[in-house]
């Protein structure tokens, strides 16, 4: 038997369920019910309470209106580009450092700093023999799926999986931020292997190597990297590493961390959601959307770029989705804090892989398609390039494979992730339990012979 397989009875049940299964669209706006919990401006519905971070997209006018206003992203309290510039200036590495402001809502100092790194460095490691038999004997196709199941997995490891008090937690958040680079990357190394059959490599991480270090060298067969790709895949890992309480994988880790369940469980959900295309797999359609554009038209022409991303929003070109990929997003409209950041990076980054001539065309979508989409779509509030336009312009100098790139967002955010996890236990007491309202009108029951 095919389990894979979609039969004409399984076809036929799926027809029946779509039309058994419709909502009308105008019900949801007679019973008050703000879909995608998002209101008619786009605003998210109030949820929760956090201190993890916090995003601005609009201030007040002198009568008390919103109007939008240049992006901002606050880690902690602490504006996003207050922290690049710190650690950059000084030359140092920012994601492990983030990542304790993160979760214990201060920046280390020098001494906090140092035995953090230490701790994690002890961590950078997996359980005997888990690479063989969980990663290398069950290769996948999908490597937010092999890192979801390795997650899993590693609660069969843990000799105290559901202790929920904070200083476990802690415990085996730290483990995970540690662990995650080595999952993702031996998931693709077993892919590349059994999938693709080239040459399997394994190398264990450096123990005087930070996480965008360790990254570049366990995927590398070389084993090396220069200074300025570290520094740029370290950036990346810390605008990556929170987004809010609202984003889709975040509140799935308050909402499954509610239950009272453990971390491994919680964690893996979180990845699930992040797995979705409409959440972690944009920069991929970004790459794509370029891809696409490099293959069909003289980039060195305004006017075919033009034509380009017209026919995109006509739904002409690419997939025919009717999007310009890694523009615009749900809560920034003038600018996105994090695609500024990364834009000046990516630029230093181009100029030493000999890449200046594609940078130059991201540069000039990014000038043409505000307008455009506003002119096509008359919308006015602000169009402007989000954090996954350069993402994966970046990732795709470093050499990132794309099966990667959705994992190392994943390396970023379980960072938030925890800090997330550990907030709800500590200040929450009540499962997240909201209400749907059955429009469904009530049905008698027939007996089987009568049906």
């Amino acid at each position: 038997m095919n389990y894979c397989e979609i039969t004409p009875y399984i076809q036929q049940l799926a027809q029946m369920s779509d039309a058994n299964n419709h909502i009308a669209p105008d019900m949801y706006a007679q019973h008050d019910v703000k879909r995608g919990l998002r209101d008619l401006n786009g605003n998210g519905v109030v949820a929760g309470l956090t201190e993890v971070s916090r995003i601005k997209s609009k201030d007040k006018d002198s009568e008390g209106n919103d109007i939008s206003c240049q992006g901002e992203l606050y880690y902690r309290g602490i504006n996003i580009k207050d922290i690049v510039s710190g650690f950059l200036e000084e030359d140092r590495w920012g994601f492990e450092e983030t990542v304790y402001l993160l979760l214990f809502s201060k920046l280390p100092n020098e001494q906090e700093l140092k035995c953090f790194n230490e701790q994690l460095s002890k961590y950078r490691s997996l359980p005997p023999s888990f690479v063989r038999d969980l990663i290398l004997k069950a290769p996948g196709k999908d490597m937010m799926n092999i890192l979801s199941r390795s997650v899993l997995a590693l609660y069969a490891y843990d000799e105290n999986p559901d202790d929920i008090s904070t200083a476990n937690v802690l415990r085996q958040c730290l483990q995970l931020i540690a662990e995650f680079p080595l999952l993702a990357v031996y998931g693709y190394q077993s892919f590349q292997h059994y999938h693709n059959n080239n040459s399997l490599f394994i190398h264990h991480p450096k123990p005087e190597y930070n996480t965008a270090e360790n990254i570049l060298y366990i995927l590398r067969e070389n084993g090396e990297f220069t200074h300025l790709e570290a520094k740029l895949l370290d950036l990346a890992l810390v605008i990556h590493a929170e987004h809010g309480g609202g984003n889709n994988s975040t509140f799935t880790t308050h909402v499954v961390t509610s239950s009272g369940t453990d971390t491994y469980s919680a964690i893996s959900a979180a990845l699930g959601s992040l797995k979705g295309p409409r959440h972690g797999g944009a920069n991929i359609k970004v790459m794509q959307m370029f891809d696409d554009m490099k293959a069909n038209i003289n980039t060195d022409s305004k006017a075919e770029i033009e034509d380009y991303l017209v026919r995109l929003l006509d739904k002409k070109a690419f997939d025919n989705a009717g999007l310009i990929y890694g523009m615009g997003h749900a809560v920034y409209s003038l600018s996105d804090p994090r695609a500024d950041i990364l834009r000046m990076y990516a630029k230093k980054l181009s100029e030493e892989k000999g890449m200046e001539k594609e940078f130059v065309l991201y540069e000039t979508v990014e000038k043409l398609a505000p307008e455009i989409i506003a002119n096509r779509r008359k919308m006015y509030k602000g169009v402007s390039a989000n954090v996954d336009f350069y993402s994966g312009m970046v990732y795709k100098m470093l050499g990132l494979p794309y099966e990667l790139f959705t994992p190392i967002f994943a390396i970023a955010r379980i960072a938030g992730w925890s800090a997330h996890r550990i907030e709800e236990i500590q200040n929450s007491g009540k499962i997240i339990r909201p209400s749907y309202i059955n429009v469904k009108q009530e049905n008698k029951y027939t007996k089987l012979a009568d049906r």
